[in-house]
């Protein structure tokens, strides 16, 4: 798995102005939670212009066109895709995703579409195909992939400043906030599934996942998960997913051959990095031979130049469109994603065997 993030990295990323194209006509579906964060930044952007912003709810709208007078608004998005806008943003539940990118390719729309990309693979595959066939961009909304912690971590495991990476523990948790349509690995694992792949440059081969639901009974949408995934070379990562937990948490272990790192992307310092390490003898006949040594070096925080990922996410959509390069986040990106979260889906519902994920 091939990631070039030279284009956006932290040092080298290049905003999109007026002076380098015509700035994209944007319109947005969905304002609930992330449309409004989305409109936001694609409004803020020099690159492009917020034309139309699309939802059922008119209190959803008046809140809009009050905070954007200028803005078109309208509870058919249909209107939108007849408008002259370049590239139609949809921040919908999952279930309407497929529909609303295949409307919106079929009218010659750029998409980006938030995650998970699709219901299922089988509807990615078309929206990939669709995307591919008429020349257009198609992106989905793994936010983390741009966020710059991220990156550092994705530079510090592939520079090998761990070395031999052994495994990963990651917990995403806080008290909410349910979804109606899908259960919480569906909501939250793609944060964690895209960004280590991202950050290890490998897929997951294998997954098992373990959950219950305690208030979604009659839907039975399960509010805790725990997943674990076997990456190519033998590393294993073990997710913990909650929307039932007393505090948020938003954590990346990662346990290497030299080092150590942990992620928190609640916490001021978010990248640490720790000289800490384990060393046992290459040889020994009595148990008086056997000495483990343990490592107990520095601890050292990294520096980052901190943006707003979701604005480098936008940013990177609108680049793409203009050289027509293939997103860091992509609609095949969303497809494997999906993919392993499908096998994930089987396995929970299968007394959590484990399961080969064929991509």
């Amino acid at each position: 798995m091939d990631i070039d993030i030279s284009k956006t990295s932290k040092d080298e990323a290049r905003i999109v102005d007026e002076a380098d194209a015509t700035p994209l006509q944007v319109g947005v579906i969905g304002c609930g939670y992330w449309g409004p964060k989305l409109a936001r930044n694609f409004r803020e952007l020099s690159g492009s212009t917020l034309r139309i912003v699309s939802d059922l709810r008119q209190d959803r709208l008046a809140e809009m066109k009050q905070l954007y007078p200028e803005l078109e608004i309208t509870r058919n998005y249909q209107e939108m895709l007849n408008h002259n806008v370049d590239a139609v943003v949809i921040a919908t539940p999952v279930s309407t995703h497929y529909s609303l990118a295949k409307e919106a390719l079929l009218s010659g729309k750029h998409v980006l579409v938030e995650k998970p990309i699709a219901s299922n693979s089988i509807q990615a595959q078309e929206m990939v195909r669709l995307a591919d066939e008429k020349h257009l961009t198609l992106m989905v909304g793994h936010t983390f992939e741009f966020n710059p912690a991220v990156e550092a971590v994705r530079h510090i495991v592939q520079t090998g400043q761990l070395g031999r990476i052994f495994y990963a523990n990651s917990t995403r948790a806080n008290l909410g906030l349910l979804q109606p349509d899908i259960n919480v690995m569906w909501d939250l694992a793609p944060h964690d599934i895209s960004m280590l792949r991202f950050i290890l440059g490998v897929d997951p081969e294998k997954v098992s996942a373990r959950g219950a639901f305690y208030i979604n009974t009659t839907r039975q949408l399960h509010e805790i998960v725990y997943m674990n995934l076997v990456f190519e070379g033998g590393i294993i990562a073990n997710l913990r997913l909650s929307w039932l937990d007393p505090v948020k948490q938003r954590t990346l272990t990662l346990v290497g051959s030299q080092k150590m790192l942990v992620y928190d992307d609640i916490a001021e310092d978010k990248v640490v990095i720790f000289d800490k390490g384990v060393e046992v003898p290459p040889y020994s006949i009595t148990e008086d031979e056997f000495r483990a040594s343990y490592r107990h070096g520095d601890v050292t925080i990294y520096p980052l130049n901190w943006t707003e990922p979701l604005k480098a996410e936008c940013n990177h959509f609108i680049e793409c469109i203009h050289d027509g390069s293939k997103p860091r986040s992509s609609g095949e990106d969303g497809l494997m994603v999906l993919k392993v979260l499908e096998t994930a889906e089987r396995s929970l519902n299968n007394g959590g065997v484990e399961l080969q994920i064929e991509y």
